[in-house]
């Protein structure tokens, strides 16, 4: 029996027309950030270049789970980025992330 193959996601935060709030969220979105890697949800987050916004890996959730959980960000909630998420089921990883294959 093989095993159980979990879906990892590319999650796109990408600025809104309402980028210019971000100074006023970004502690707060910052925080969220800590509960998603505190929860072990979350694997890498980072900036879009050039200056687009933001990115996540994230792993170990549900594509319903990450939903709910995306649309607790307060960059979200308070529309300073639009969220796109691209689901990858992995089928080979280099030996440092063989943790993905399950």
């Amino acid at each position: 029996m093989e095993p159980e193959i979990n879906p990892m996601f590319v999650v796109l935060l990408k600025f809104s027309a309402n980028r210019s709030k971000a100074g006023q969220f970004m502690e707060s979105h910052k925080q969220w950030l800590k509960r998603g890697f505190d929860d072990g949800v979350f694997l890498l987050a980072g900036s879009l270049e050039p200056n687009l916004g933001g990115g996540i890996v994230a792993h170990s959730t549900s594509m319903p789970d990450l939903q709910v959980r995306l649309k607790e960000d307060p960059f979200v909630v308070e529309n300073v980025v639009t969220v796109d998420v691209i689901e990858i089921t992995p089928a080979k990883a280099d030996a440092r992330l063989q943790f993905l294959l399950g």
